[in-house]
């Protein structure tokens, strides 16, 4: 009797234990309706390297897509396909399936050799598509699509003359099929919730493919698709645990920080170059790669702490990086990055110290305390400020600031006027911590011979230079909040805003985790909101079957 109490009690505490090991548990997940997703550009680019090999060159891209909630990656939800923007897929199509198809590639795209090139072969045509299509659709085609791929290529041969000519004539057609350029979320009946609906097994492959990996499920995920196991959680965390081994969860992190750090905008950067020489195309090529690599080294290498990409002094530089930062390296020859370390007593540390945020945030003749402090605002910390009214008179602005030197000073006046006070009140006391970097991300200790004052305050957090605004940021709540509530998003390819109790949970256990990105992916991808969806409309429940297909004639 004594030895059966012992046990109770000791198997009670190992429970608490075990409980107060595993953190928060999550909370029962709402789920949203099923959806269709566009690509991005760089997935599509990521599936025909995937699936033809990265030899294939990708001309052109398609129509960019537009933010929604702070991501692309929710506002592709909403994304549609105009005349214009088919035209643009059609054109990239055409030109992938040419090279998939040359004698210069064959070996490497064909699993087999028709019976007679200069005709149809149905056989080595069927074999094709059933293995391309099973990767570019994300499952394998139905019959019907498969018949329809066949048909097409032999029609096309035979219209030609040649076998591969009329493979490249249906296999352009799949590349601008909804099936391939949208991501599907189809469903199927529930056999444990009568009534209800549950995500595919290939739907499911697709959701962790595209968020740990930025591309299509390879066929490992795709066999534990067929098999069920994505149906169980021991299946997940199996696929989980080996997707995130993989070098590829690099791409995924890079797709997450990339659409973050609102990347898009380094396509519209410019400088003026005879105020900033030293301003090319190659510093904004190799500013945006050095951003990723410091997130991936400190976050994904080195497994650190995520806030601090808000004070580290360890980054990356390229010749020309180092010819902005104005700093020396030792490059051995042919190696075009390097690691650096900004000394201790340097004001600059931190992403926010980096020309691809400093030079971003900046007009092209001069830095911009206001852009800054507002990219921080809604990038970083998620904090809505709103646009200036349309009805001011930045006359009165212009002929005043003549007469200031630093922006500091250039700034009072905005600060004080009623129309404009409020929004500048939440930007610039940040963004003027970052004045002692000009319009590129230079460093410089004066503005137009006038002593730069850096110091501002965030939160009520005072700081004195760049180097405190990062520590500012590293603790501040909003930081880590808005990151989770970002990833939240960019895997459920909606907003986060809807689950507000799931967010909540993975906001502790981000915090209770050390703050460690990977495990913050594997949370959300072993979690049962990732899946999670609402009953479907009748025409999304058997979505192969009911999406049109969309036929070239050759």
């Amino acid at each position: 009797m004594r030895k059966s109490i012992f046990h109770m009690i000791a198997a009670v505490a190992a429970a608490i234990s075990l409980s107060a090991c595993d953190g928060p548990r999550e909370p029962e997940a709402t789920g949203g309706p099923p959806a269709m997703r566009r690509l991005s550009n760089d997935q599509y680019r990521n599936i025909i390297a995937d699936v033809f090999g990265p030899q294939i060159t990708v001309a052109g891209q398609a129509d960019s897509l537009k933010r929604s909630e702070g991501m692309l990656a929710v506002g592709a939800q909403t994304a549609e396909i105009t005349p214009s923007g088919f035209e643009k897929f059609y054109g990239m199509a055409k030109s992938i399936a040419a090279q998939v198809v040359s004698e210069s590639n064959r070996a490497v795209t064909f699993p087999c050799e028709p019976k007679d090139a200069v005709g149809a072969d149905d056989a080595c045509a069927r074999t094709f598509f059933a293995g391309a299509g099973r990767l570019l659709y994300r499952r394998p085609l139905a019959q019907d699509e498969l018949t329809l791929a066949v048909e097409t290529a032999r029609r096309a041969a035979e219209s030609s003359g040649d076998f591969y000519r009329g493979v490249a004539v249906s296999l352009a057609n799949m590349l601008v099929a909804p099936q391939f350029l949208f991501i599907t979320d189809e469903v199927e009946p529930d056999p444990a919730a009568a009534g209800l609906v549950r995500l595919t097994g290939f739907a499911k492959a697709a959701r962790l493919s595209f968020f740990l990996w930025n591309t299509t499920p390879d066929d490992a995920l795709l066999r534990a698709a067929e098999s069920g196991d994505l149906h169980t959680q021991k299946g997940v965390s199996a696929q989980v645990e080996r997707m995130m081994a993989s070098h590829r969860l690099e791409a995924g992190v890079r797709a997450f920080f990339e659409d973050f750090l609102h990347f898009e905008q380094f396509e519209t950067l410019e400088k003026d170059t005879i105020i900033y020489p030293a301003f090319t195309v190659k510093v904004v090529e190799d500013s945006k790669e050095q951003l990723l690599r410091t997130v991936v080294s400190l976050l994904l290498d080195r497994k650190q702490d995520y806030r601090e990409i808000f004070t580290t002094r360890d980054t990356f530089v390229t010749g020309s990086l180092a010819r902005v930062y104005r700093v020396p390296t030792s490059r051995p020859s042919g190696e075009a990055w390097v690691p650096y370390r900004f000394p201790d007593n340097d004001p600059r540390a931190g992403i926010i110290t980096q020309i691809g945020f400093a030079a971003v945030a900046s007009h092209p003749g001069r830095s911009s305390p206001t852009l800054r402090g507002r990219a921080i605002r809604e990038n970083l910390l998620c904090q809505k400020v709103p646009d200036p009214p349309g009805d001011v008179d930045f006359s009165l602005f212009e002929s005043a600031d003549a007469l200031k030197k630093t922006a500091r000073e250039r700034l009072t006046i905005h600060r004080t006027a009623p129309a404009c006070a409020g929004c500048h009140k939440i930007t610039d006391p940040i963004g003027l911590g970052l004045e002692n970097l000009d319009g590129l991300g230079q460093l410089r200790t004066t503005e137009n011979e006038a002593v730069i004052d850096p110091s501002g305050d965030l939160d009520g957090v005072e700081f004195s230079n760049a180097a405190d605004l990062g520590k500012a940021l590293h603790d501040n709540p909003a930081a880590t909040s808005c990151v989770v509530g970002r990833l939240a998003s960019y895997a459920l390819g909606r907003s986060s805003n809807e689950e507000r109790n799931y967010v909540q949970y993975l906001e502790e256990s981000f915090a209770s985790d050390g703050y460690r990105f990977p495990d913050l992916m594997r949370r959300i991808a072993t979690g049962d909101a990732l899946f999670a969806v609402t009953p479907a409309p009748t025409q999304l429940v058997s979505a192969q079957s009911s999406t049109p297909e969309m036929e070239r004639s050759p």
